[in-house]
Order: C-alpha cells, then sequence, then structure tokens
C-alpha cells in the first residue's frame, strides 16, 4: 500500500476502527510501521446501534483485537436510530454528527481513565471512496469543490461553548480498493463485513457497485485517474478560496461583508462561505448567490431577504446580518458594564487603559432621567464642536450603514441624545477647562469589531 507515515512523525493517532477491512487494514498498517516513526498509536470504535446485535458483535472483535496487542481503545455507542427521531433528522446525518463528536472526545486528554488524548484521528478512505464522492457529487451538478474529493487531512470543527477542533487524517487516500485487499491477504488481517454494504437501495453503494466497476472495465485505472483529476480540481479550488477569502470581512455585530468583486466565480464562493460556513444555513440556492451578486450595482440601503437572513446594499460592498431588529427596553443610565443589542460597554469615572473608542464626557451635565437605549423617531444631537442635527442625518453624515443604524447605543434624555456609545459625544456633555469630573464611555472590546471606517472616538 502506498502510505507515508513520514509526515505523521512523533503524532499521537487514534484510528477510527469499525472492524472493516478498510480500518482493520489502517490499524494494522501503523500498528506494525507507526513505531519507527515515533507514532503513538490508539484506537476509537463508535458502534452506531444501526444494526442491532451485528454492530455490537463488530465492536467486541474490536475492543478484543486491540486488547491482544495493547492498543488504547475508546468506545462509544448510541441509538443513533433514535437521536435522528428525536432531533428530526435522518439517520445517516445523526449518525455522522454523533461519530465527529466522539472524534472531538478522542482529542481530549483525560477524556476517560488512563486516555492520553490524540493529536489527530485517522480514518479508512481510500481511493475508491475517493471517486465516489466525486463521481456522486458531479452526477448532482456540484461546482469545483464538490469534485475535489476527499482530503488527505482537513480540520473538522465543532462550536459549542467555543471553537474547537480536531484533525482527521487520512493515511489510505492514495490506496486502491484492490491494494488494500491485497494487504489484507498477504498480512492474514482479520476482519468483519458489514452486510449493508453490498445493498444498493444507498446511492453510494450503488455507485460503489455498480457505477464504478464499470467504469474501470471501459477506462482501466479509472479511479486512479479521478483522483488525480481531484486533487488538480482541489488546487484550483484552494486559489479561487484563498481570493474569496480575501472578500470577508466580519464586524463587531457579527454581520459580514462581502467586498465589491465582479469576478462571479470568487464572489461567490465568499457567498457560499457567508452563508454555509458562517450563518450555518445549508439550504442555499444558486438564485439566492445570484441575487447577492446582482446587489452590487443595486442602490445604496437596496435589500433583500432569504433563509433568516438580509442582505443589504452599502458602500463597502454587499452586508448579510441575521439581526432581526428586536427591541430593547431602555436601561438607566449608570456606573458600571452595560449590554444593550449584542454591544458591551464600560461607563466610569476611571480612565481605561487604551483611549481606542473611548468617549469623555462631564459627568456633572448628565441629567437625572438619562437612559441607555437604541434611536427613535425625533432623536436630536448636538454634534460635538456645534450645530443640532437629527440623528438620521447624523448618521447619515458619518456614514453608518442603515442595518447598524437601530443598534447603536445611544445616552439619551428625552428626545435628546447625549451620546452615540463608541461613535461621538454631544457638545452638550464635553470636557472643558470647567469639568470637575470625567467619565468614560468605552467599549469592551470581542474578537470581532466595527469596521474602521465607521468608527470615531473623541
Amino acid at each position: 500500500m502506498k502510505v507515508c507515515l513520514a509526515k505523521y512523525s512523533g503524532l499521537r493517532i487514534c484510528v477510527a476502527v469499525s472492524g472493516g477491512k478498510d480500518s482493520m487494514a489502517l490499524l494494522h498498517y501503523i500498528y506494525s510501521r507507526g513505531g519507527d516513526f515515533g507514532i503513538k498509536l490508539s484506537a476509537l470504535n463508535c458502534e452506531h446501534g444501526i444494526r442491532g446485535e451485528i454492530s455490537s458483535r463488530d465492536s467486541a472483535f474490536v475492543s478484543a483485537w486491540c486488547k491482544e496487542r495493547g492498543i488504547p481503545l475508546l468506545s462509544f455507542s448510541e441509538n443513533c436510530p433514535s437521536l435522528a427521531k428525536k432531533r428530526g433528522i435522518s439517520v445517516e446525518t445523526a449518525a455522522r454528527e454523533w461519530r465527529h463528536n466522539c472524534y472531538f472526545a478522542a482529542t481530549s486528554e483525560g477524556f476517560s481513565d488512563g486516555w492520553e488524548g490524540a493529536d489527530a484521528v485517522a480514518t479508512a478512505h481510500h481511493m475508491n471512496d475517493n471517486a465516489e464522492t466525486v463521481l456522486f457529487n458531479l452526477a448532482r451538478g456540484s461546482s469545483v469543490a464538490g469534485v475535489c474529493g476527499i482530503s488527505d487531512c482537513e480540520m473538522s470543527v465543532r462550536e459549542e461553548s467555543g471553537i474547537k477542533k480536531v484533525k482527521l487524517i487520512r493515511p489510505l487516500i492514495a490506496c486502491t480498493r484492490g491494494e488494500i485487499d491485497e494487504y489484507i491477504e498477504t498480512n492474514d488481517i482479520p476482519f468483519v463485513e458489514d452486510e449493508s454494504n453490498f445493498r444498493d437501495e444507498y446511492t453510494r453503494n450503488r455507485i460503489r457497485l455498480n457505477v464504478i466497476p464499470e467504469l474501470e472495465r471501459a477506462v482501466p485505472s479509472a479511479v486512479e485517474a479521478i483522483y488525480r483529476f481531484s486533487r488538480l480540481a482541489a488546487v484550483d479550488e484552494g486559489y479561487f478560496a484563498k481570493k474569496a477569502d480575501g472578500l470577508i470581512e466580519k464586524d463587531r455585530y457579527g454581520d459580514v461583508t462581502i467586498k465589491y468583486c465582479g469576478d462571479y466565480s470568487v464572489f461567490s464562493r465568499a457567498a457560499v462561505k457567508v452563508i454555509k460556513d458562517i450563518f450555518m444555513r445549508k439550504d442555499y440556492t444558486f438564485e439566492i448567490i445570484e441575487r447577492i451578486f446582482a446587489l452590487q450595482c443595486a442602490a445604496n440601503g437596496d435589500k433583500f431577504e432569504f433563509l433568516g437572513l438580509t442582505a443589504y446594499k452599502e458602500e463597502a460592498g454587499v452586508a448579510v446580518s441575521a439581526w432581526k431588529g428586536e427591541e430593547t427596553a431602555p436601561i438607566p443610565f449608570g456606573y458600571g458594564n452595560v449590554n444593550l443589542c449584542g454591544l458591551s460597554f464600560a461607563i466610569t469615572e476611571r480612565k481605561p487603559a487604551t483611549d481606542e473608542r473611548v468617549l469623555k464626557f462631564d459627568c456633572s451635565l448628565i441629567p437625572d432621567g438619562a437612559v441607555l437605549r437604541t434611536r427613535r423617531i425625533g432623536d436630536r444631537i448636538k454634534k460635538f464642536g456645534g450645530g443640532t442635527k437629527s440623528l438620521g442625518d447624523f448618521f447619515t453624515d458619518k456614514k453608518i450603514p442603515l442595518r447598524l443604524r437601530d443598534r447603536l447605543p445611544v445616552v439619551a434624555s428625552d428626545s435628546e441624545i447625549l451620546a452615540v456609545c463608541g461613535l461621538e459625544i454631544s457638545e452638550n456633555i464635553k470636557v472643558t477647562d470647567k469639568t470637575e469630573t470625567v467619565g468614560y464611555i468605552s467599549e469592551i472590546f470581542h474578537k470581532v469589531r466595527l469596521p474602521q471606517h465607521i468608527c470615531g472616538s473623541k
């Protein structure tokens, strides 16, 4: 088998093992040769509860094989059909998500007694699996991204209390089905058969059992040729994806702007990434992507809604937001930390460590009854330096996007705006030579910030 273990030197590798031919070949190969490269081996078995007693038998087989060779094994069991029904998703989706949760557990040190964790989880996907994926996606009219096949290494991401990643490696991806069969036979490696792999009611099984064998008879070494094609496609896709990433800017509200780009191949990739990977909307259509692309030529402020999101035409590009415009109750003005519309501010009499986006004001000029709230009809502000304007005109002068105007917290006394947090204070509360006590409104920074072109400080 064409397996290069040198690139995994010194890693703690946990092999995902079902007991089938592919995963047993991978486990045996690393067990036999991994020590030469300083690889520390462990194994993971995920019993999905889909095949009843048969899958329990397979798990017992894996456990016995690993125990005999002193390979640490982490085992999980779940009734995925029941889990799928409870969550209202397909069994395949439930099993896949649960299996990936098991991968995360395998990389966590101390997950169970004596478990040291792993640097990477290895799966036994091979060249024929890659061909199945390419043909399946191609038949569904996939873009170039869909025909890149199965990568030899990727990061699986799960976001719960934070973002956690696990490295997935596929050492057998450059090996054919025939090479794995030969390795199993030569080394007399035991394995179990999953009978469901030989039933063609599933689309992938039909491709595996019917399409690929016929294709190989018509075009010898077609599987290897498809592998080469998928790697070339991955290089092209990587180039476009890098350009697309350069178009994407997040702001501190959780909104995302796609910068203007007349190249549809680049802009569309950026739009897909924003919708699918950032906002986690999977049911997008190419009609939606085309409308977002066309929005670049619309008038500023034009928008359209889709999948619980809204796309806006703005000066900096097309912004996508999940903001629903929820109303928030006013908060009495006072010292301390304040959270409003997803923003956090500290109001203190102590100078912050940084001057970035900090507003200074005369504490004695804040009237009783002042509150923090969002804008209302009739709001007016006396600009810093003089001149009174409606808050709407003030936002226009400052080029604040329409989607943000109802989210910026303001300090208000009735309809008089004393400060727009993070942006500007009113002339009426400015610090002068007569000021005895200076107050500060400072933003509590998060990882994502307001774009610099709409920020200001005094």
